[in-house]
């Protein structure tokens, strides 16, 4: 099982979305990768970011590579996950995890 995967769920290390929950949407090489929030749900923009700057959680949803925010919106609104994306996860508790 690959951690860095698409439709996998990490939470942003550092930067101003630094504790909040995004999805990875595509693999660009092995140090970077695409995530969105969306914006919408968790506050993230789609952007490129480092996997150094990411903590992978067990929690993966459904998507193909390269979706758009709205197909990314619904695959959470199908797990009803959207609730814990709008949560920020808390320094302490990234630092037990990492």
């Amino acid at each position: 099982m690959p951690i860095i995967e698409v439709g996998r769920v990490c939470v942003k290390l550092s930067g101003r979305e630094a504790g909040q929950k995004c999805v990875i949407v595509d693999v660009i090489d092995k140090n970077f990768v695409l995530i969105t929030g969306p914006r919408k749900i968790s506050g993230v923009r789609r952007r490129r970011t480092n996997v150094k700057h990411l903590e992978p959680t067990e929690d993966t949803i459904d998507i193909k590579k390269g979706a758009s925010d709205e197909d990314i919106s619904k695959a959470i609104g199908r797990g009803k996950k959207a609730e814990t994306f709008k949560e920020p996860v808390l320094p302490s508790e990234i630092m037990m995890t990492a």
